[in-house]
């Protein structure tokens, strides 16, 4: 029921169980994202609302950014974590840079990770960096608008130009379903400095 992922309303969202067939039926022009991982089969199908949904604003600063919950923390599933991202003109998301590729629960779990970038307006690009500590991955991509990066380890944080705003679908999954990250030690001050910033 939203003309656009930049409307910050929740979307509807559907849960399947691996062992489940889906199909869909459109009734007006529509874009689906199917998000998959491997799963157990431990939960049914069901309808995911927009009122089950939960935003929250992250960072200060130039570093804020608008997040929908849609199976995170808030609803069940084998494996899944699945949010959106707005992060408006000129800010930075993803950040200060965090990695999430280290079993090593409680400090830090698991989990690879995408991103389905959309931009406004749609001839903008931001970019995304995604760097391991030892540096043997290390890439910087201008992404466009429609573009999907692949995050299998490392940090990878986003940054939006001026004049334009960033969405971005977040599917992770990994062999624990905890999101629990480990911040890059070289940028880790800002959070400090943000909340000095703050008293």
């Amino acid at each position: 029921n939203r003309r656009s992922v930049f409307e910050q309303q929740a979307p509807y969202a559907v849960y399947a169980p691996n062992q489940d067939q889906i199909s869909l039926t459109a009734l007006s022009d529509l874009e689906i994202a199917v998000c998959r991982a491997p799963g157990k089969g431990t939960y049914e199908a069901r309808l995911i609302t927009p009122e089950q949904c939960q935003y929250e604003s992250r960072g200060v600063g130039t570093n804020r950014r608008h997040v929908c919950n849609i199976l995170f923390g808030n609803l069940p599933a084998d494996s899944l974590l699945v949010c959106e991202v707005i992060t408006p003109s000129g800010n930075w998301s993803s950040y200060p840079p965090h990695k999430h590729d280290t079993p090593a629960p409680p400090a830090e779990t698991q989990l690879e990770e995408t991103y389905y970038h959309r931009i406004d307006p749609p001839q903008g690009f931001v970019l995304q960096r995604v760097y391991t500590d030892d540096r043997s991955l290390d890439e910087t991509m201008a992404v466009e608008d429609g573009d999907v990066v692949l995050v299998p380890e490392g940090y990878h944080p986003v940054g939006v130009p001026h004049g334009y705003q960033s969405y971005y679908l977040n599917v992770m999954a990994g062999p624990s379903r905890h999101w629990v990250f480990h911040n890059d030690p070289d940028h880790e001050w800002i959070i400090a400095a943000d909340k000095s910033s703050l008293s």
